[in-house]
């Protein structure tokens, strides 16, 4: 009894962003050996073991059974991390941030997905464009994240890409799906954040933004 006392503390004791990780290695190898298995008991066993990672990431994060569920079933081959890219334009030591429609308020940098046909520099181009209505050129890297290290809820391994970019023309900022608006922050006054950023992120751009000399961070 005392055995099994100890081994139920030292459950409770792991953390949940550990439990979510767990969760992320059997989705990844679920969908790997579905992609390759033949067997239908292998297929079988991969899809309960995808079960399985669906029940603890829904255990562990506030995602919802179904829409994890959903998420891990929509996903097929091989499982390789997800790229989320960013644009990062500053002007006068303030960095330029849009306000997402779903996202309680906060603000972001521009970016999203990397969309498959486009290079790191056109995806980055293309997000500032349609969120926050300017035309630039993404010039250069300020950072390359593993994003999920701090990132618990998702239930991908996911890169961040994180680009300096500068603007060709004056522009304006147009009502989209995604952001309701666009302001200049400097550090000291930025806004109420989304998930996506942090302020360390930040702080790279605005130190990137000075020096020619900096060096990209890579996780």
């Amino acid at each position: 009894m005392a055995d099994r006392d100890k081994t139920i503390r030292d459950r409770d004791q792991i953390e949940p962003k550990q439990w979510v990780k767990w969760a992320q290695t059997l989705q990844a190898e679920a969908q790997s050996g579905l992609a390759y298995a033949t067997n239908p008991f292998d297929i079988e066993r991969y899809e309960r073991l995808r079960a399985l990672s669906v029940e603890i990431m829904n255990t562990y994060t506030e995602a919802g059974m179904d829409k994890v569920r959903t998420m891990f079933a929509s996903e097929t081959g091989y499982q390789t991390p997800k790229i989320d890219v960013r644009g990062a334009v500053v002007k006068n030591g303030k960095i330029l941030l849009v306000q997402e429609k779903l996202n309680e308020d906060r603000w972001s940098l521009p970016g999203g997905w990397a969309d498959v046909g486009l290079s790191l520099k056109e995806n980055i181009e293309k997000e500032v464009r349609e969120e926050a209505g300017l035309e630039v050129v993404a010039t250069r890297l300020v950072a390359i994240y593993n994003w999920l290290k701090s990132y618990v809820d998702a239930p991908f391994s996911m890169y961040k890409m994180v680009m300096l970019c500068e603007p060709k023309g004056a522009g304006h900022f147009v009502d989209n799906a995604e952001t309701e608006n666009v302001a200049y922050f400097s550090l000291g006054e930025l806004p109420p954040l989304t998930r996506k950023v942090s302020r360390d992120l930040i702080v790279r751009c605005l130190s990137a933004s000075k020096d020619w000399d900096y060096e990209p961070y890579i996780e």
